[in-house]
């Protein structure tokens, strides 16, 4: 219930990073980010001066991943979560023309988990390009699972363009197929599991289609616009 103005960046990602460009109206902001992504978005993007006009706007404070820290806002005030967050991939966006090789693989897509001082958790993981069991074991122990429901299938966007890269290709593990999120995830019992950062091409945004009932019957949620979660 703090009056918090904070974001964390889980990564560089156009989708994840242009709303920063809405909170923009001079309220104070403490933006948490590994050092690669401020490296991106202030040295290499100068749109992101917007959040610069007027002495501490924003406060940028670095993260690294394994280790935890406090969600603060601009002004110090505690919110009382705290945030682990982890490791999910090593590619950094196409738009990123920086020299690659001056930026940390561990630091350009990150999941994370926050934890409320009653030992709630909620994990939110928007792009996850692979899923392996030591990601699984710490999502089992959340309560809340914000997941990547991006695209149906591997081959999404090349069906309905005609052309284009795969969900592997673009960092995304696909909902359905064998070794999709919806059966992988399947064993998953504590947490109760929702879909985000769901494509405008993926099919389980239509509530009559048998992909929308798949995901319903499996025990899954589709993320809606302006829902709240208290931990």
């Amino acid at each position: 219930q703090s009056p918090i103005a904070g974001v964390v960046l889980a990564s560089a990602d156009l989708d994840h990073v242009l709303g920063l460009l809405l909170l923009r109206e001079l309220q104070p902001l403490r933006i948490y980010a590994s050092a690669s992504i401020v490296r991106i978005l202030r040295e290499e993007n100068s749109m992101f001066r917007m959040l610069n006009r007027a002495p501490n706007q924003a406060v940028w404070s670095e993260i690294r991943p394994g280790q935890k820290f406090p969600l603060l806002s601009a002004e110090g005030i505690d919110s009382g979560l705290r945030c682990d967050p982890l490791i999910l991939g090593s590619g950094y966006p196409a738009y990123v023309a920086q020299e690659r090789a001056a930026l940390s693989p561990s630091e350009t897509l990150l999941g994370l988990i926050l934890e409320s001082d009653s030992g709630a958790r909620l994990a939110f993981m928007p792009a996850v390009p692979r899923l392996d069991d030591a990601l699984l074991e710490q999502l089992e122990s959340t309560d809340v699972l914000l997941f990547d429901g991006t695209f149906w299938s591997d081959n999404e966007l090349i069906r309905v363009r005609g052309g284009g890269q795969t969900a592997r290709e673009m960092g995304h593990v696909p909902v359905s197929s064998q070794d999709g999120s919806l059966n992988s995830l399947a064993a998953l019992r504590r947490p109760r599991k929702i879909f985000l950062h769901v494509n405008n091409t993926n099919p389980i945004l239509n509530e009559a289609g048998p992909e929308f009932r798949a995901v319903r019957e499996a025990g899954w949620e589709v993320a809606e616009d302006g829902w709240q979660f208290e931990l």
